[in-house]
């Protein structure tokens, strides 16, 4: 069946005889206008869903874009920990060095000195003497140095891991919120 305009249902009555009255056109003119009204309904809602859906999407890339910015950060703040953490070990492992260095001049003077006093002495026995002193000095010394020289090692490791320990303790703090 086909629809009929305000126009074609007004001609339709005039060729039949009858004249259109108020009410026909009336009736017609709120068909239209109600199918007008529903279209420019479904047009505002159709908008109003729009600009949800845009407002939406806009809050979720920001939310996006701020957790890369913050992993980016993490990220160069990680990075910044590990050169730290680098540059505190090659500094410790030069002052051990400069340690190890010290206490092996200190013990090759000790042992040229031992050397020159064995070799000045007057009996075998006060060689012997000075023979044992020197071994039992070396031996304290350099057990003494190693126990100095483990303490230094392990503050040393505990100062360059203390960087990226605060690191991962921030990443458990920070990250372990979301999980």
């Amino acid at each position: 069946m086909a629809i009929k305009t305000k126009y074609e249902e007004q001609a339709a009555d005039v060729g039949a005889g009858s004249v259109p009255t108020r009410s026909t056109a009336f009736s017609a003119s709120a068909g239209a206008n109600g199918g007008l009204s529903a279209l420019n309904d479904t047009i505002t809602q159709t908008a109003a869903s729009f600009q949800t859906t845009q407002a939406r999407m806009k809050e979720g890339m920001d939310k996006a874009m701020k957790t890369t910015e913050e992993f980016v950060a993490f990220g160069q703040g990680n990075f910044e920990a590990l050169v730290k953490s680098g540059q505190i070990w090659a500094n410790g492992l030069q002052d051990l060095g400069k340690q190890v260095a010290a206490t092996a001049q200190a013990q090759f003077e000790e042992t040229v000195s031992a050397f020159k006093a064995i070799a000045g002495a007057k009996t075998v026995k006060d060689a012997f003497e000075v023979q044992a002193t020197l071994a039992r000095t070396a031996i304290e010394k350099t057990l003494a140095e190693s126990s100095r020289l483990t303490e230094s090692s392990i503050k040393l490791t505990e100062q360059a891991l203390a960087p990226v320990t605060a690191r991962v303790s921030l990443a458990v703090e920070k990250f372990g919120q979301a999980a």
